[in-house]
């Protein structure tokens, strides 16, 4: 029996309005967003596990580098400002961990802060005399800082300091608590933790009253001086923390590789930081990152590998089928 138009037109269910949906939308995606965030938690903690030493080794430096890129991330991704000198952050911050554990036996794990601190005082210091320098000209002034660095650290009078050309070891942290894991996982298990925790804050400071200016000034520096936002002091500010979790990255870089030269925080390290924040999208260099990963040797390496493992999949078949 044939329905009733009216009653087709009643059944049919309303669409919804165009704000209905948008906020549908965002609560499905505020549900998963903590599911995926706690997937990838899991996972993380449980592949150090199921792998070799190295890998756990590559893994670790990987975070490292998400730290420092991070850092970058803040200042030019959400400041404006251009930097080409953070592999100096990054040196000064391997280098105060180093020097700490090495000359006055401080622990690893009091070495970070102190980095931090560190690099915030110098980046907050140098951010004062950059106030006056926009685009190309803050980037030749950082370019300068990057150059200079890795001279400073040979410099003769400084040598009973930092070593030299020659560097300084230092020894690799064991697990506390008599933990059931070896050296390379408790510090990738430690780095994951400072990431954690450090883009917690970072995530939080861009959310903050104190994020939205520091966006408004990239987005419009006159604007926003005309809405009361002191743009010299967040600017400078800005360069400090930037500078903070750079230098946090270049302690848990020394600890891990055990070794800081003057030649290791080059500007070609700099370039680096800046390569991965471009690919990352300007937010989170996770692209570059993998790719580091994947292909240390590059593309032409990463193909040598592809064939060479092809070809050692497919020798017991061709052996099997000349067999038979």
């Amino acid at each position: 029996m044939n329905m009733p138009s009216e009653e087709i037109v009643a059944k049919k269910p309303a669409a919804l309005s165009p704000v209905a949906a948008a906020r549908d939308a965002n609560l499905d995606s505020a549900l998963r967003r903590p599911v995926i965030i706690a997937t990838a938690l899991v996972v993380t903690l449980v592949v150090p596990l199921f792998v070799r030493s190295f890998i756990t080794f590559q893994l670790t430096q990987v975070m490292v580098y998400a730290l420092a890129i991070l850092g970058l991330n803040l200042l030019t991704g959400y400041n404006g400002q251009f930097s080409l000198g953070h592999s100096a952050f990054y040196g000064i911050g391997a280098y105060t961990a180093a020097i700490l554990m090495s000359r006055w036996n401080i622990p690893y794990f009091s070495t970070l802060p102190a980095a931090g601190l560190l690099c915030f005082a110098v980046g907050f210091l140098f951010g004062l005399p950059a106030l006056r320098l926009q685009g190309l000209y803050l980037a030749l002034a950082t370019f300068a800082l990057a150059v200079a660095m890795p001279q400073i650290l040979k410099f003769s009078p400084l040598e009973w300091l930092t070593g030299g050309v020659q560097g300084l070891v230092i020894d690799k942290p064991d697990p506390p608590f008599d933990l059931p894991i070896d050296a390379d996982q408790w510090l990738y298990y430690f780095t994951l933790a400072v990431l954690v925790l450090m883009f917690a804050a970072a995530a939080n400071l861009v959310n903050s009253r104190s994020g939205r200016a520091i966006m408004a000034i990239r987005d419009n520096p006159i604007a926003a001086a005309a809405m009361g936002i002191n743009t010299a002091l967040y600017k400078t500010l800005t360069f400090g923390v930037s500078a903070l979790y750079t230098g946090v990255a270049g302690a848990l870089g020394a600890i891990v590789v055990q070794f800081v030269a003057p030649d290791s925080f080059s500007f070609f390290l700099s370039v680096s930081f800046l390569v991965g924040l471009v690919i990352g999208g300007v937010g989170y260099g996770v692209i570059l990152l993998l790719v580091i990963f994947v292909m240390p040797d590059g593309a032409a390496g990463f193909a040598r590998l592809t064939r060479a493992r092809l070809a050692r999949a497919t020798q017991p078949l061709i052996t099997k089928g000349r067999s038979s």
